[in-house]
């Protein structure tokens, strides 16, 4: 269920941040960085990948790019791994697109299409030609075949065929994409559109060569915990699923990497509770007919650049990192702010919120712990300032937002969740029909998560969906219900 990355692939993404962590943690950064690709694939070492050493580095060194928080596409080939060192570590701010394309790593899929194989038996029922109301299949030299300039890849031939000898090919990052963002560019190769991405991470999980990256802050993190400054992690409730421990030596954990104190984002959330059940029945007062949550990253690009008619419908309400970052901001006013993530879309919310200096993701902050040799498991305990709800610290399992929205709305107000469990083209049609009726016919609060799962499937996860799942329901449960926390 969970979006997380294949682990060979994950594998390398996570030696690249242990060794850029390592090299930034030495006394020559710059040079350290530089052999990383080197150290990875000395002279005469197997080559478990590519055809040839040569092509192994030239990889490794654009996931090394990435990890430094560049774009591959806006970074020339002839600059030294050692400059974009010194260019990260000089760096103002995070780049605007959080994602990148490694070319030396995408395949170049061929083209998605209807294909029919050998195994086509040129039946006398041609259930392939009478179902395909394009007129793009014809039956000849005793097998089907398909006219490309007619076909519209729907599928229904593939459906209909008795041999199971029609199959869609597809790429597999375009597959994925529930906008159509990516595709390939002149070269044969991954392109992503920015003004119709969402951010959702989808190409990226779905990439089986690991060619779509997720730019990192990490060294921009590095950099300001070692300038001394006060830098605040803000942790989302996905998290405590993630490693195995306790919130409390998760806690002591993240201090022992050089932060200065732990928010729970699960904090903001019930900011988020509170307000999103108020707007809820303002709305229900009103007479309209359903409303949808607003805390999914991904999803509210999608109603900014695709679905601008849903936005009447799309709630009002902030999402759990602003409400978190804007009490860390108060009590701190100084403070570095940094939100540990699920997923990539969190870093789009933050370019737009002044209250969040940096974010990053899970597989980030593993990778963090392992350069620093802190096992997690063996963490003291230290407690957060602040409780948070059950309900709060559910928002990352699908159905939790309703159903913390819904513990808080009046007994008198009729309430019926609905649940998107993940942004796909179909979905996507859902709601734009739901948009243009003004209504949905399966209840009136649609609770939207670009993830398959909620947050503990988002791209940037690490541990498999059900021992998080398990691990996170343990918490929710050992937490007091919002009624006790706000008393």
């Amino acid at each position: 269920m969970a979006m997380n990355t294949p682990k060979q692939t994950a594998n390398l993404k996570r030696e690249i941040l242990i060794r850029l962590i390592k090299a930034y943690l030495s006394d020559n950064f710059e040079e350290n960085t530089r052999l990383i690709p080197y150290d990875m694939r000395p002279k005469g070492s197997e080559v478990p990948y590519r055809c040839c050493i040569y092509k192994e580095r030239a990889v490794l060194r654009d996931r090394a790019i990435a990890g430094l928080g560049s774009s591959i596409e806006e970074t020339d080939d002839s600059i030294l791994l050692s400059e974009v060192a010194k260019n990260a570590e000089n760096r103002e701010k995070p780049e605007e697109h959080p994602l990148t394309v490694l070319t030396t790593a995408c395949k170049g899929c061929v083209p998605s299409r209807i294909h029919v194989t050998d195994l086509c038996q040129g039946c006398v029922a041609r259930p392939c030609e009478s179902t395909c109301r394009f007129g793009a299949i014809s039956v000849h030299d005793g097998k089907s075949h398909i006219d490309p300039e007619k076909c519209k890849n729907c599928g229904m031939c593939a459906q209909v065929c008795p041999y199971q000898a029609i199959q869609r090919i597809i790429v597999p990052c375009e597959n994925a994409c529930p906008v159509g963002a990516i595709a390939k560019g002149e070269d044969g190769h991954a392109r992503i559109d920015f003004d119709k991405c969402i951010s959702c991470g989808k190409c990226a999980s779905a990439c089986p060569f690991g060619a779509v990256h997720e730019k990192s802050q990490i060294i921009d993190v590095l950099k300001n915990i070692k300038a001394g400054k006060k830098v605040i992690a803000m942790i989302a409730p996905a998290m405590l699923g993630q490693l195995p421990c306790t919130a409390t030596q998760l806690k002591e954990a993240i201090l022992e990497l050089g932060f200065s104190d732990v928010y729970e984002v699960a904090q903001g959330a019930d900011v988020t509770s509170k307000n999103e059940a108020a707007e809820f029945v303002e709305r229900m007062e009103k007479g309209e007919k359903f409303m949808t949550t607003s805390c999914c990253a991904g999803y509210n690009e999608l109603v900014d650049k695709h679905l601008p008619e849903m936005k009447p419908f799309r709630s009002d309400t902030k999402t759990p990192m602003y409400y978190t970052a804007e009490i860390v901001k108060k009590e701190n006013p100084d403070a570095v702010t940094v939100f540990f993530s699920p997923c990539v879309a969190k870093k789009r919310e933050a370019l737009n919120n002044n209250n969040v200096d940096y974010v990053i993701n899970y597989e980030e902050v593993g990778a963090w712990m392992t350069a620093k040799e802190i096992k997690v498991a063996e963490c003291a305990d230290s407690e957060f300032k602040v409780q948070s709800s059950a309900e709060a610290r559910n928002y990352c399992v699908t159905g939790g937002v309703a159903k913390a929205v819904q513990a808080l709305v009046p007994e008198n107000v009729e309430i019926k969740p609905v649940v998107i469990d993940g942004l796909t083209k179909q979905s996507v049609r859902d709601l734009k029909k739901y948009a243009k009726n003004g209504a949905c016919d399966l209840g009136n609060l649609i609770e939207v998560m670009a993830c398959t799962g909620g947050c503990l499937g988002g791209n940037s996860t690490v541990n498999a969906y059900k021992p998080a799942l398990k691990q996170v329901t343990n918490y929710v449960n050992e937490s007091k219900p919002y009624a006790e926390v706000h008393k």
